[in-house]
């Protein structure tokens, strides 16, 4: 269904100013970065690391299967979409709050708030974004949607190296926790800004999918693989290549444990992983009309074997921060091909129920951070980086399948 012009532009603009502010807020509570580097100053170690990284990648993505029966019932998303946000919202602030008021002889209780707030973070974050994908695929002219991903890709890498530079001093200049206290406090601040452009949106079209309950999900779920070929491979494509986004937080943990590195050298991570998603954004940007989802795909799979395979022949901690660079184009590209693929293999009815897919397809992606934290505990990093090679490089069997012709 075409959506008006005038609507789609609206919605356009309203998405624009949520990634904005999300941009903003970003570098004030990177999960590859600065979430990491806080647990580790809060007393984590390789396990907690594993954990922490399989509830916010693997994990979070993992509960929409939950989650997606309930929100596919609903013919309007943007009250689910808004409770999603209003509940990272709520972890950010509380955390900032809790690392304010708890001192070091509470590590112990710390690391428990901890991960029971980076758990409301991360729900919220699932419960969201299947809403989200339903609202932009309804809400924005198909034409339009590679250039919005693109946009906002820049717009996030631009608006992220801004705030990537405070959050830099902001760390360096405070001792734990009240370093992190602030960058919490503000994410949240600027995170509840950026909601400001969900409640802006206009839902022109509404669902009529209904999912009764978790087996008629699943029998429904069975229904689209036999009728569509490409949603198998979709599945097999982010249980593989899925898990080059949860890569970084474990380079943190290697240059601390390795290398000593300290809340300046966590900065100086953060801002070159920015400077990695800006150059890649700038380029879709310019080629969103040329190139395809497939290239970036492969691309992507490529530069997740080569980030692996440097950090063990690096023994310089200022050459471990530039490898960051790589982190940065692997996780923006990711980005922009993984919503745009849901996209293609999906259609204007189902959309909704397929990002419930896509939770149920992260089941390697939520195990595999725990698996790592267990290998390097017991026998070290070397044996996790090349586990983590030959899986990405599984990826290509499925990217060839789904032969993505946009």
């Amino acid at each position: 269904m075409q959506i008006p012009v005038k609507i789609s532009t609206h919605n356009f603009k309203a998405f624009i100013w949520h990634a904005a502010f999300l941009a903003l807020a970003q570098s004030f509570m990177d999960v590859d970065t600065v979430i990491p580097a806080m647990l580790v100053e809060a007393g984590g170690n390789a396990f907690h690391i594993g954990l922490m990284t399989a509830i916010l990648m693997g994990g979070s993505s993992f509960t929409q299967l939950f989650f997606a029966p309930f929100i596919s019932n609903r013919p309007y998303k943007k009250g689910i979409l808004l409770t999603g946000i209003n509940a990272r919202v709520l972890a950010l602030l509380s955390l900032g709050l809790i690392l304010f008021y708890l001192s070091g002889q509470h590590s112990g209780i710390i690391l428990y708030l901890i991960f029971a707030l980076i758990s409301l973070f991360a729900l919220g974050g699932a419960f969201a974004n299947i809403a989200y994908v339903d609202i932009i695929g309804k809400s924005i002219n198909a034409e339009k949607r590679k250039r919005f991903f693109s946009l906002r890709q820049i717009i996030i890498g631009v608006a992220v190296l801004i705030s990537a530079f405070a959050a830099k001093q902001i760390i360096a200049s405070r001792a734990f926790p009240v370093n992190y206290a602030y960058t919490f406090l503000i994410g949240g601040v600027l995170l509840l800004t950026a909601s400001g452009g969900f409640w802006n949106i206009k839902e022109h079209v509404s669902s009529h999918m209904k999912i009764s309950s978790l087996t008629d999900f699943f029998r429904v779920m069975k229904t689209e693989i036999k009728q569509n070929e490409k949603l198998i491979y979709f599945l097999g494509f982010i249980n593989t290549q899925g898990i080059a986004i949860s890569f970084l937080p474990f380079v943190v943990l290697y240059a601390k444990t390795m290398f000593n590195a300290g809340s300046a050298d966590t900065g100086n991570f953060l801002f070159n992983k920015i400077i990695g998603v800006v150059l890649v954004s700038v380029f879709v940007l310019i080629f969103s009309g040329k190139i395809k989802y497939k290239y970036m795909l492969i691309t992507n799979v490529i530069l997740s074997v080569l980030l692996a395979s440097l950090v063990l022949f690096i023994n310089d901690l200022v050459a471990i921060r530039y490898l960051f660079i790589i982190g940065g184009i692997i996780f923006s590209l990711y980005n922009i091909s993984m919503n745009g693929v849901l996209l293609e293999v999906s259609g204007n009815e189902n959309r909704a129920l397929y990002a419930g897919f896509a939770g149920a397809g992260n089941i390697l992606p939520a195990v595999f951070p725990l698996l790592g934290g267990w290998l390097i505990q017991k026998i070290g990093f070397a044996t996790f980086f090349g586990l983590f090679i030959v899986i990405v490089i599984s990826s290509l069997y499925f990217i060839r399948k789904m032969n993505c012709q946009k």
